[in-house]
């Protein structure tokens, strides 16, 4: 608290594009407008118009992962300049760093950790990132004697971008289908498909000097087209850092759950040292696989702002306004249809419709 009391008389939280594709919808744009607003609050200060130099007692918060040449052209070279993270190669920050290659001499760019595959261990699922047509057959064909194999698009966000095939006809259908030079460009990732799955959100954020850290749970929902999607996040928040999460009362899979989070969230930063993140979000699911058998792993990872930034910002405000409290409980729903309204007390991340999507009400509150 007295961090961030030391940031309070002159901050501005400005906006930053990075001309990626993460945040160009309506709903997306308003609810970081909305969390900019509230960030502002945090430090005593304003948001901001959009600027391309970072200067003293400003935060940025960008719409997607920054590139760190990208950062350091600006001005931002650490993660207290910024809502989100930084990383050497676009690549690093989509879920194609979650696997190693699936052979030696396999396609990868010229900047992969070749090491990182094996670093990262039983922290992941069964599974392979390829870069070209025949990588992706050979790495579908060895996980297919293990049961039915995941496809999955490396820049989809909310669930899209996947399909699960079943036997090598159905493979490669899929991999014919697509486009070579967009492969070699940014990967796909081929994992072992899991059933009765939950989704946990596992993350540390920090801002103005205050950390949290938080496991959770993902909920899904039906969006305005019968698509099943992200739907929230329940997130159990504490002040301070990976220690102060794993001193709360867990039961073995949850503790197993954070651990393989915390293991994945060391291996990349020993992978790629010059990457930085204040918000460092992991997906981690628990199911069985085509074998019966409970597994756990990393999906992937999140340093920028998305689905539970709502719930975290939540849990920064309650612990700005009450230095006591230790630990809270905070949420993100995303409702479609428009039938149903937020509660009371609820903070508005976008109510309205969406030209694309539709409906649409996105809230977070904390309990």
């Amino acid at each position: 608290m007295a961090e961030m009391e030391n940031r309070k008389s002159a901050c501005i939280v400005r906006a930053y594009a990075t001309g990626g594709a993460a945040m160009t919808n309506v709903h997306d744009i308003a609810a970081r407008s909305e969390l900019m607003r509230r960030i502002a609050d945090l430090c005593g200060g304003t948001a901001g118009e959009t600027a391309e130099v970072a200067r003293p007692r400003e935060l940025f918060v960008p719409d997607d992962t920054m590139l760190v040449e990208a950062a350091a052209a600006m001005g931002i070279f650490d993660a207290s300049q910024l809502y989100g993270g930084a990383v050497p190669a676009r690549f690093v920050a989509t879920k194609v760093i979650t696997h190693g290659l699936p052979f030696q001499g396999a396609q990868a760019p010229p900047e992969w950790s070749h090491a990182l595959g094996g670093k990262l261990g039983d922290a992941v699922l069964r599974g392979f990132s390829v870069f070209s047509r025949a990588d992706a057959s050979a790495a579908g064909r060895l996980l297919l004697d293990h049961g039915p194999v995941r496809l999955k698009d490396v820049e989809a966000t909310s669930g899209m971008g996947q399909t699960v095939v079943r036997d090598a006809d159905d493979l490669d259908v899929e991999i014919d289908a697509m486009d070579a030079a967009v492969l070699a460009q940014t990967g796909l990732v081929i994992e072992e498909n899991l059933t009765d799955v939950t989704t946990y959100s596992v993350g540390i954020a920090t801002l103005f000097g205050m950390s949290i850290a938080y496991w959770g749970t993902q909920s899904l929902t039906l969006n305005n087209f019968e698509e099943e999607v992200y739907g929230g996040s329940h997130l159990r928040c504490v002040r301070g850092g990976w220690l102060q999460l794993r001193r709360l009362e867990l039961g073995p899979e949850l503790a197993e759950v954070i651990d393989r989070a915390q293991h994945y969230d060391r291996a990349v930063s020993v992978a790629y040292p010059s990457m930085f993140a204040s918000r460092r979000n992991y997906d981690v699911v628990s199911g069985l696989d085509g074998r019966g058998n409970k597994q756990i792993g990393v999906l992937e990872q999140s340093w920028r702002v998305g689905g539970a930034s709502g719930a975290e910002i939540a849990a920064f405000e309650v612990f700005a306004a009450y230095p006591a409290c230790t630990s809270v409980e905070a949420s993100t729903v995303e409702i479609y249809g428009g039938a149903e309204q937020a509660p009371p007390g609820a903070a508005i991340y976008f109510s309205g419709i969406d030209p694309v999507l539709g409906p649409l009400i996105k809230y977070a509150m904390t309990r």
